[in-house]
């Protein structure tokens, strides 16, 4: 089926653009964003992701203010038109590409609303691409760029209505397509208990914004891990092109966590950010605000992303901070708003954090236990 995508020099394969090369059931393409007072005031995240291979397309918007978290979510057939994406009150805009992107929630069914533009503050910058394979099987390979930014615009939610100024309110985006575990479970052999330690840090300073990440097995092996410094501009105009030639990368980065007693949450991390020369830069961090990423469909068993719910469903939800059992399964993987101190330097940023499974070296031994 051709679509507007179609006039653009832009195809990789003999196929119209609304075919996939593969046709593998869990490719996707997603735009990812969060945004954050510096202070610890609020949070909110957007999703908007499509899953050609399902006829899926899922968004969900969630903020956290006084204690409180909201989400929206919504969930469509697939339009056959990249150019289409909306579903339901939540669309995503590209005003300008690696410049400005708009998001939009409409009042509907849940009383939550926005109008809200990102603009950059750097360049964007590709993460590694490190495919995962268990019992034979490939459960990531993916592309993901980050970058890093600011929000202008409105946000209300069960009343309560936050002007967002760029000034104030640091943005991430994370803009990534490939294969990752979604939708109904594959049929077969099941691959085993899972495990999971990954953490993702984009942290904001004046002059420049560190990134950096990790996944690892139980052991410790990382089968992705990097680092990153960029160069931070005060106005969009002045960034590079796409990528900064100014970035400089690091080996790796390396953690020490320590964490909330009863919990697999963070009470503070020391990152260390391994230098090729030797000199390596360390950065602490501790947390002022916790959101959960259950309240973007993740580990969501009504919501969680590309399950088919029919042509269109919107639904929300919402829970107090204070009533999470912090080892449900559910409420585990989360992004803390976090103080940043590097040096003289503080900054502000988010770590998100997801312990599944065995990690000793934390003394995690099993699924249920905590600090």
């Amino acid at each position: 089926m051709l679509t507007s995508h179609d006039e653009f020099l832009i195809h990789q394969t003999p196929d119209p653009l609304s075919q996939p090369a593969t046709t593998d059931p869990n490719f996707y393409d997603r735009y990812w964003f969060n945004g954050y007072d510096q202070d610890g005031a609020f949070y909110f995240g957007i999703a908007l992701g499509l899953y050609p291979n399902r006829r899926v397309m899922d968004a969900s918007f969630s903020i956290v203010r006084d204690g409180i978290q909201t989400s929206v979510h919504a969930s469509r057939l697939a339009p056959d038109d990249r150019a289409e994406t909306r579903v339901g009150p939540i669309r995503v805009e590209v005003i300008e590409p690696m410049r400005s992107l708009r998001v939009i929630v409409e009042r509907g069914e849940v009383d939550v609303e926005a109008d809200l533009v990102f603009r950059p503050r750097t360049a964007c910058v590709e993460e590694l691409r490190s495919p995962l394979k268990r019992d034979r099987r490939i459960l990531m390979d993916t592309t993901r760029f980050t970058q890093f930014g600011t929000w202008e615009g409105v946000v209300e939610a069960d009343g309560k209505r936050t002007h967002v100024s760029p000034e104030t309110t640091r943005a991430t985006r994370d803009r990534s397509w490939g294969t990752r575990p979604v939708g109904e479970p594959a049929g077969g052999r099941p691959i085993g208990e899972p495990q999971i330690f990954f953490f993702w840090a984009p942290l904001h300073f004046d002059d420049v914004c560190t990134h950096a990440a990790t996944f690892e097995t139980s052991d410790g092996t990382a089968w992705d891990n990097h680092a990153r410094i960029l160069p931070a501009y005060a106005k969009p105009d002045e960034l590079p092109a796409i990528e900064d030639p100014g970035t400089r990368n690091f080996l790796g980065v390396r953690h020490e966590i320590e964490w909330q007693p009863g919990t697999r949450w963070a009470k503070r991390t020391e990152l260390t950010l391994l230098a090729p020369d030797g000199n390596d830069e360390v950065i602490t961090v501790e947390p002022i605000l916790r959101f959960h990423m259950h309240g973007l469909g993740y580990v969501h068993p009504d919501w969680g992303h590309a399950l088919w719910k029919g042509d269109l469903a919107v639904g929300g939800e919402q829970w107090a901070l204070d009533d999470i059992d912090p080892l449900d399964m559910r409420f585990r993987h989360v992004q803390h708003v976090v103080r940043a101190r590097w040096g003289e330097r503080t900054g502000v940023g988010v770590l998100e954090q997801i312990v599944f499974g065995a990690y000793p070296r934390y003394g995690f031994e099993g699924h249920m236990d905590g600090a």
